[in-house]
């Protein structure tokens, strides 16, 4: 390797390599760390490093080597370990686009950074803890990014109470913002968002750039989450965002809305007024109170389905008044529609899909709609073109229907399901696993991601198939199998050394009271090449041990989660119990 000049290296190995490979990689002589620094990392113009929770020294080694020729447009950090003082001074003048997930760790200061250091950025995206002192470095930053095309403001935990930290920013926002995403905000806030309402305040207050903006006509994409959604405010957003092509709307009532204050069948109605309407996302949440949109029915669906029929995105949850005839007009009169969602809806049945689907179904999710049976499955399978199946919650799905899953395949030449899930779909078994990769189909060879938790049919037998016949696997979810032994944990750790095998990145164990402490040894080097997320939480795994420090000198990428988190910990990020090494 010596030998070869350093820009072949470049250009035809390492370039091609992840990140983590390729530091390993430089280690290995000097012509090899030589073309990784002057030539890898100078000419990257994009780099993700979200699901690594780097410590300051890292990222200084790792950005520095960026940072030479300036080319790095695309920014992506976790940043639950840094400070203000190992980020600002590294982010590139030139950077465009900048990906910030939990900023708990980085004081209100570093929004001050991030509008004097970038004030070329195009996408912001930043994920905050709940704290009102940022709110003034904020509106000061919005007020300097001028060429800003889309902002996404995610308060940690997303509670309703803390939509005070987000107040006022409808008038520091730049008129060249096509997308915006904030959660959470209140009604009224989410108005005057939609409309430019009569806040103002002094420019010298925030910065010379602070002035009230022109309404946001320019606006393509809202989403918000906030504490009601109405028909006051579905007329307001309808009628003054003239190019909306997107809209997601999640409310999170803590009691009975109001007959005034709430969703109707006329409400729905207004959405003909957004004429270029593509996607539209419509949820009432349960996590603060058990309702629904208890005054919309049937009638509001037909409504919708007449004047929204170029819709080719749909998501819905909450609607308890809705039957099956309502569900059926919306999959019928919007033919062009590749992508649905349909959530707690218990009146749904396999007789909404008996007519038939879009054609250019892509991803199809039903989240506990427990009517729903293998039928409805069954139907589904012949969609040409469906890549996502999501059926977590559906209690009357069983074993029988994934043999046709499997099989798909065999009935088109596009790519087949590349994500699977079942979750909580508690009559599949290990038998349901064999027909998904035993009947003939090369579902095998395509499925990264797979969910099968809450499952009390599994087995090692299930798992042990899923180690040997998924071979494309990259993330798993086996939560609350509780007859999962260290048998699978082995078969799991050893896939990875197999050719023609992807590496399993994520893995979530949380609850598998089935695996012995013993097997935490399992996750030590050979096994589990390229693992960077464990969740080990209320397993005899988490107990912290002279293993535990070992795994954290070999693998310096890997978190494991002690808690209950999802894959990733995206919902837990800010105290919860988790190791990064």
């Amino acid at each position: 390797m010596g030998r070869l000049p350093s820009n072949l290296i470049a250009a035809e190995i390492l370039r091609s390599l992840e990140l983590e490979t390729v530091c390993t990689v430089a280690c290995v002589s000097p012509s090899l760390r030589f073309a990784v620094d002057s030539l890898v990392f100078p000419s990257l113009s994009s780099l993700d490093l979200s699901s690594f929770s780097l410590d300051p020294h890292t990222l200084h080694h790792i950005l520095s080597r960026c940072s030479s020729t300036s080319s790095l447009e695309h920014l992506s950090l976790n940043c639950q370990r840094l400070r203000d003082s190992s980020l600002a001074p590294l982010l590139p003048p030139r950077i465009t686009h900048l990906y910030l997930s939990r900023c708990s760790s980085l004081s209100p200061p570093f929004l001050f950074s991030i509008g004097q250091n970038c004030p070329s950025l195009k996408v912001l995206e930043l994920e905050l803890p709940p704290s009102l002192s940022y709110s003034g470095n904020l509106t000061w930053m919005l007020g300097t990014l001028q060429s800003l095309e889309c902002l996404s403001i995610r308060v940690k935990g997303g509670e309703i109470e803390d939509a005070r930290f987000l107040f006022c920013i409808e008038g520091f926002l730049p008129p060249s913002l096509k997308t915006l995403k904030l959660k959470p905000v209140l009604q009224e806030q989410a108005f005057n968002l939609a409309t430019w309402g009569s806040f103002r305040c002094r420019a010298d207050e925030f910065g010379p750039s602070a002035s009230p903006s022109p309404p946001l006509r320019m606006l393509q994409c809202l989403s918000l989450v906030l504490d009601v959604i109405s028909d006051g405010l579905l007329f307001a957003i309808a009628t003054s965002l003239p190019l909306l092509i997107d809209l997601h709307l999640e409310d999170r009532p803590t009691d009975e809305p109001s007959a005034f204050f709430d969703l109707t069948n006329p409400g729905l109605q207004n959405l003909g007024y957004c004429h270029h309407l593509e996607a539209l996302s419509l949820v009432r949440s349960r996590k603060h109170y058990q309702g629904s949109f208890r005054r919309v029915n049937d009638l509001g669906f037909f409504l919708l389905s007449e004047t929204c029929r170029n819709l080719q995105s749909l998501t819905l949850s909450g609607f308890s008044k809705v039957s099956d005839a309502g569900f059926a007009s919306l999959l019928h009169s919007c033919q062009r529609l590749s992508k649905f969602e349909f959530r707690n809806a218990m009146t749904l049945s396999d007789l909404a899909f008996q007519s038939g689907t879009s054609s250019v179904l892509v991803e199809v999710r039903l989240l506990s709609c427990t009517l729903i049976t293998s039928e409805t499955v069954n139907q589904l399978a012949y969609c040409q073109s469906l890549e996502v199946l999501d059926l977590c919650g559906c209690k009357s799905v069983a074993d029988s229907c994934l043999g046709y899953v499997s099989c798909l395949p065999k009935l088109r030449k596009e790519p087949p399901i590349t994500h699977l899930y079942l979750r909580a779909c508690k009559r599949v078994t290990d038998r349901g696993i064999s027909l998904l990769f035993n009947s003939g189909g090369t579902i095998g060879q395509t499925l990264s991601t797979l969910d099968i938790g809450y499952l009390p049919g599994i087995s090692d037998q299930g798992i042990c198939m899923i180690a040997d016949a998924a071979t494309q696997l990259t993330e798993l979810c086996i939560r609350c199998c509780y007859h999962v032994t260290d048998s699978s944990l082995q078969a799991l750790g050893t896939r990875s050394t197999r050719d023609g095998s992807k590496q399993l990145r994520t893995l979530d164990l949380f609850n598998c009271i089935g695996l012995n402490a013993d097997a935490l040894k399992l996750l030590r080097v050979p096994l589990f090449r390229g693992i960077r997320w464990i969740g080990i939480g209320q397993t005899r795994l988490s107990r912290r041990n002279a293993v535990t420090a070992a795994i954290r000198n070999e693998r310096p990428w890997l978190t494991l989660c002690f808690d209950g988190c999802e894959m990733g910990c995206h919902n837990g990020w800010h105290f919860h119990r988790s190791e990064d090494y």
